[in-house]
């Protein structure tokens, strides 16, 4: 049917019905007329003289109704014409396709559409649950080391947990730089997260099952206090010469975390022998949990100790290089300009680096492989592969060390650094990865020194 036709339709009912509404109207003031019809008669015969008198009664009547047509006649029509009113209004509001403005309750009205949650709300919600989710990611692989023996399906598991929550962070970065800026943001990054905890909440009953935690925790407690004795001679050998500002304090906090895991192992003994499996359970995840933070503690001093050789080693040949990278540029770039400006700035980060390389003073040499692979990046074609690896050793460590401080603060630290530390282990730009992970590691610092240390 043609739009025309469809439209033509509404038009000719409402004409039916106005010729309807018009008979009705005609016939009313016909009935009242014809009702009031023998007051209206002229009688022409003389009256009697006997009934002269008796007469002004009807005559006294006959005026009295005579007048009363015209109001009747009225009121009839402005009856029917609110009749007629009354069902066009009813017809419209029963056939028409836009809703009706909220709050609205006469008849063929639409509810008024649910409403959003504000933006603020969903701000907030969007942020635990991004830290929510990180936090049961990090709770289920360190149980998974606790149990290696069955960690193949369970690993998958993490996984793809891992990649729902890298994508909600993914959109979280993305809607912080204002692309998008509407809501619906925020509410995919809740749902990503909660899909995440959902797949990590179901592989972690199946993994506790596995391991009878509330059966027979035995062998569990056996595992937990070999990894306890290896850690505490691991930390006996952490109390090394100062290292760097971003392991200070490391040895003492692991320390604390192995009493911790003391007390833990030792309340899951006392409940194992008086029968009380489900406390057991608990209190040796708890043992766990404090064994898994001292480890990343130690492991945290070693990895630097060693990236630090390793950054040593590198320089003389990161500065060579340089060297190389920077020789087209010195002949042939016009002494103004942008490279040329470039180029001094090159220069002048060599020259410190070699002064103070050279002076017997200590420094850091992940700090120094920084300075050189950020002075020359800018002019860099891939001359020189040293200059890569050397990136590539800063940018590792800088992740990891990030991640390792939101691993043993995770209780103090926000989503913001989450954000930051996914983005830098996802990026291939290694200079990028590396200013994220540290601008994570500050934004975490930031976090614990407003929140306090985890208990």
């Amino acid at each position: 049917m043609t739009p025309s036709l469809i439209r033509g339709r509404p038009r000719r009912g409402r004409s039916h019905l106005f010729v309807r509404v018009a008979h009705a109207l005609v016939g009313v003031v016909v009935g009242v007329l014809w009702l009031v019809l023998p007051w209206m008669t002229i009688d022409d015969d003389a009256p009697a003289a006997g009934v002269r008198t008796s007469a002004a009664a009807p005559a006294a009547d006959e005026s009295s109704g005579t007048d009363l047509v015209l109001p009747v006649a009225a009121l009839a029509v402005v009856l029917g014409l609110a009749a007629y009113g009354s069902v066009r209004r009813i017809r419209r509001t029963r056939s028409r396709t836009t809703p009706a403005a909220a709050g609205t309750t006469h008849v063929g009205a639409y509810p008024a559409p649910r409403a959003q949650p504000p933006p603020a709300d969903l701000d907030e919600r969007s942020r635990a649950a991004l830290v929510d989710a990180d936090n049961r990611l990090r709770a289920f692989r360190e149980e998974l080391l606790f149990a290696e023996a069955v960690s193949g399906p369970f690993a998958t598991a993490a996984e793809a947990a891992e990649a729902e929550l890298s994508a909600a962070c993914a959109i979280r970065a993305r809607y912080e730089e204002g692309v998008p800026e509407e809501a619906a943001a925020l509410a995919g990054v809740v749902g990503r997260c909660e899909e995440a905890e959902r797949r990590l909440t179901a592989e972690a009953e199946k993994l506790r099952t596995l391991r009878a935690l509330d059966r027979d925790p035995a062998a569990a407690l056996a595992s937990a206090e070999a990894r306890f004795r290896e850690l505490t001679a691991r930390t006996a050998g952490a109390e090394a010469t100062p290292l760097d500002d971003s392991v200070t304090g490391y040895d003492e906090l692991a320390k604390d975390s192995l009493v911790s895991a003391t007390v833990h192992l030792n309340q899951t003994h006392q409940a194992t022998a008086a029968g009380r499996p489900d406390e057991a359970a608990h209190r040796l995840r708890a043992a766990e949990t404090a064994i898994s933070r001292a480890d990343v503690l130690v492991t945290a001093v070693a990895r630097l100790r060693s990236a630090r050789t390793e950054a040593a080693r590198l320089i003389p040949p990161a500065l060579t290089g340089a060297e190389a990278e920077l020789a087209p540029f010195r002949d042939s770039t016009p002494y103004e300009g942008e490279t040329y400006a470039r180029l001094l700035h090159a220069d002048a980060v060599l020259a410190a680096v070699r002064q103070e390389t050279t002076s017997g003073q200590p420094y850091d040499p992940l700090g120094v492989l920084r300075r050189i692979v950020q002075a020359t990046e800018p002019l860099a074609a891939g001359r020189s592969g040293v200059l890569a690896v050397a990136a590539l050793l800063v940018a590792r460590e800088s992740v990891a060390a990030a991640d390792d401080y939101v691993a043993v603060h995770r209780e103090a630290v926000g989503a913001a650094p989450r954000v930051l530390l996914s983005q830098a282990r996802l990026t291939d730009d290694l200079p990028r990865a590396d200013a994220l992970a540290r601008e994570a590691r500050g934004r975490a610092e930031q976090d614990v020194r407003l929140r306090g240390h985890p208990a």
